[in-house]
């Protein structure tokens, strides 16, 4: 037998993953948990994109899920990028430091 998932479950879901990522961000110093909660919140938000088109039963969410995709990749690449550059100047991972980059 077929159950169908109510989309109030994924409402709750998509809510509480991105509040899990929110807090990182906002309470975690570390340069690498910072990127992964930002993970966190855009794969929040590409869920309920998708449950959401799905239960509509149109394909615009799905599509904005994939550009979702796209700019996370980016995301995550460019952000390493800057992270590894960061750690061979100053050996250290804690974001509260890089305030003394200002020009």
């Amino acid at each position: 037998m077929f159950q169908s998932i109510d989309i109030s479950h994924y409402i709750y879901l998509s809510t509480v993953i991105f509040s899990i990522g929110l807090f990182g961000v906002l309470f975690r110093r570390n340069a690498i948990i910072l990127l992964m909660c930002i993970e966190l919140m855009l794969n929040a938000v590409n869920l309920l994109f998708t449950a959401l088109s799905t239960y509509m039963g149109d394909a615009d969410g799905q599509i904005f899920v994939f550009f979702i995709m796209v700019v996370a990749a980016a995301e995550a690449a460019v952000g390493l990028a800057i992270l590894v550059m960061v750690y061979r100047n100053t050996r250290k991972t804690d974001v509260s430091f890089l305030d003394k980059l200002k020009g």
